[in-house]
């Protein structure tokens, strides 16, 4: 490649340059290394690391198994219309066995009718623990999708444009974490009652913050990287530079703490249902479970103990967010700068 002096003062025009190969690679904030003769990106030589992690995949299994049960438990149909015909669940999750079958009765013991019993209102735990699941791991996903997008945002932005805007945000965020999690969640939801989006939205509210910090962070190094400048300093809006450029680099930590604070939402929407503040009692969700059978923990209603009515919603539970932790696990080994050697490239976070 040769430069020369135009006639043209100030321009200088470069020979054996190939414009479309710049157009054709990878983008500055895709940190890429050569493996065996091919382009590899950061994110592909993480999926290859977490397919090989026998833990992170049994996690991913389980979390995968108990979704597709509780989806398919109970048919669904959006205005009148059914989307999803099947039923995993032999009874619904509603009905009051005894009243069809006078040999089922309260707090029956697991057998081959009724799978892991009866709860204190004759109702199949199999089934309501099927379709329990819609509630709790929904509401986990719905809340880390919105507490991850918004928290983003807000931390690019204050991390990016630093100064008094930096200063502004982060006071705020400062004030939320001022407050226990747990009980700021509790607050809203006393204040709005219970139910499905007034939980998300108490898990919102005060979820974020974890987010919004933890990019900021993440924005303060990674803008400071010369492919950031040289982004800049092609004309690049802030925009395109933050999410395009920025962004990117910062998403592994987030990916981990995302993967893991799924889990804890289940366990704090579980502890609200335990304390009778989360959905309305009735509802198959598996701490609304727990907390209806909390007085069987003691003595059952003919001396002994109906084990099957708090062990299998608190399996249920255990079961998802241990999954979601090994999940977290594999992931943050996945996408270790360290171990994948991405802290050695041109990009690396």
């Amino acid at each position: 490649m040769t430069r020369k002096i135009s006639a043209e003062r100030g321009r200088i025009q470069i020979t054996g340059f190939d414009p479309e190969q710049v157009e054709q690679r990878e983008p500055l904030s895709d940190w890429t290394e050569d493996s065996g003769g091919e382009t590899e990106s950061r994110w592909q030589r993480g999926w290859h690391r977490f397919k090989r992690n026998r833990t992170a995949l049994i996690g991913l299994t389980v979390v995968a198994l108990l979704s597709l049960l509780a989806i398919f438990s109970r048919p669904i149909s959006v205005m009148g219309v059914p989307i999803q015909p099947f039923s995993l669940a032999p009874y619904d999750p509603t009905e009051i066995l005894y009243l069809q079958d006078p040999t089922v009765g309260v707090y029956d013991p697991p057998s081959m009718q009724n799978l892991m019993g009866t709860d204190g209102s004759g109702r199949d735990l199999f089934s309501r623990i099927l379709y329990g699941g819609r509630y709790s791991i929904s509401i986990g996903f719905v809340v880390v999708a919105i507490t991850a997008a918004f928290g983003t945002i807000y931390g690019a932005i204050s991390g990016y444009y630093g100064g008094w805007i930096d200063e502004i945000m982060m006071r705020f965020v400062d004030t939320i974490f001022a407050f226990p999690f747990l009980v700021m969640a509790l607050i809203i939801v006393a204040m709005l009652g219970g139910g499905y989006w007034q939980l998300v939205l108490a898990f919102s509210l005060v979820g974020w913050a974890s987010y919004a910090r933890l990019i900021r962070g993440e924005v303060l190094k990674i803008k400071e990287n010369e492919y950031v400048m040289a982004a800049k300093a092609l004309g690049a809006r802030d925009k395109s530079v933050i999410f395009r450029h920025i962004v990117p680099n910062a998403m592994p930590p987030l990916l981990v703490v995302a993967s893991l604070n799924i889990g804890t939402v289940v366990i704090g929407v579980a502890a609200l249902g335990f304390l009778g503040l989360g959905m309305p009692p009735g509802t198959a969700e598996w701490g609304t479970m727990l907390d209806q059978t909390r007085e069987t923990l003691i003595q059952g209603p003919d001396g002994a103990i109906p084990w099957w009515a708090t062990v299998f919603p608190g399996l249920a539970i255990f079961m998802f967010v241990m999954a979601m932790n090994m999940i977290g696990d594999g992931i943050n080994d996945a996408l270790d700068a360290q171990e994948t050697g991405a802290g050695q490239q041109g990009g690396g976070a």
